[in-house]
């Protein structure tokens, strides 16, 4: 049976030959859906992109019952990005720019997936929130790199815990029928901390060094390729050390926001506060990541003044 592509998933892997452990995430309608929806100018779309195919690929390494969100914050253009993914695979994510600052950038030089330029200096933040009676996990480190995936290697390098090698592509492709949309992939090979004798230890490094370069090898191309099966790349990659893949995870572009979200933040508010919010009679809220209103009319103030 031919292996037929496949789309917004994770893909974990095996390397059969130095026992490393992989995840590569292809991410189409769902990226294309998230990025689309804010009509962000060009540049902040595929920095957003590249978050959200690497919260993905880190989300994918650990194991939690919750919410995995990545996140920047720096004095540059774009001052905030987040994405963030829950364990049941839904994806979301947003960005925050100053449109003024953007265009100075951009008459300056080339931006496409610079954090210095678009980010400039700030912090990149990991964290697994997996509800209010388990304490949360938060990793912050400076944004230093070229790229998020930098940044992220950064982050590992400051880690005890673990070493891992991550590659990131976001790009605008015409599909079968000449429509351009967007499409993201992510590629990463973990290892995790030697153990044994020193000729294990050092099987293990090479083992880890030759991982580390066949996934370099892979291109931006193929990481967001609709034709290119993520099992069809992996043995492209690795098929000389043996590669093995397991059940992937779906994802899909799913928000979290709902009315009553809203209501129960609006109920913490004194009435003077909702009434100073209140436009043409109405509160609007519009959800930051997928643009949903809800509106409230006297009424419903009302209702939840007194509730």
């Amino acid at each position: 049976m031919p292996i037929l592509p496949a789309d917004d998933l994770v893909q974990p892997f095996q390397i059969d030959a130095s026992g490393l452990r992989g995840r590569l995430v292809r991410l189409g309608p769902l990226l294309d859906k998230i990025l689309t929806r804010h009509a962000y100018p060009e540049p902040v779309a595929g920095l957003l992109g590249e978050a959200i195919a690497l919260a993905a690929a880190l989300a994918g390494a650990l194991k939690y019952d919750g919410v995995f969100t990545l996140q920047t914050k720096g004095d540059g253009p774009v001052h905030l990005l987040v994405a963030d993914v829950t364990s049941a695979g839904a994806v979301r994510g947003y960005a925050q720019f100053d449109a003024a600052k953007l265009a100075k950038a951009v008459a300056q030089g080339e931006v496409a997936g610079s954090v210095p330029r678009l980010l400039g200096a700030g912090h990149l933040a990991f964290t697994v929130d997996q509800g209010e009676h388990t304490d949360r996990y938060q990793g912050i480190v400076e944004l230093q790199g070229a790229s998020l995936a930098d940044c992220a290697h950064h982050y590992f390098r400051q880690s005890e815990q673990v070493e891992a090698g991550l590659k990131v592509a976001v790009a605008r492709v015409a599909d079968a029928e000449g429509v351009t949309r967007w499409r993201g992939g992510s590629l990463m090979v973990q290892r995790l901390p030697d153990e044994g004798d020193a000729a294990r230890r050092e099987a293990a490094e090479d083992g880890w060094r030759r991982a580390v370069i066949l996934m370099s090898s892979s291109t931006s191309a193929e990481l967001v390729d609709a034709a290119l099966a993520p099992e069809a790349l992996l043995f492209r990659l690795f098929h000389e050390d043996g590669v093995r893949v397991y059940r992937p995870q779906d994802l899909a572009a799913r928000c979290r926001c709902s009315r009553e979200r809203v209501e129960r933040v609006l109920r913490m508010l004194p009435a003077d506060e909702l009434a100073e919010m209140k436009v043409a009679g109405r509160i609007t809220v519009t959800c930051q990541f997928c643009s949903a209103d809800y509106g409230f009319d006297d009424d419903d103030i009302h209702a939840l003044v007194d509730s």
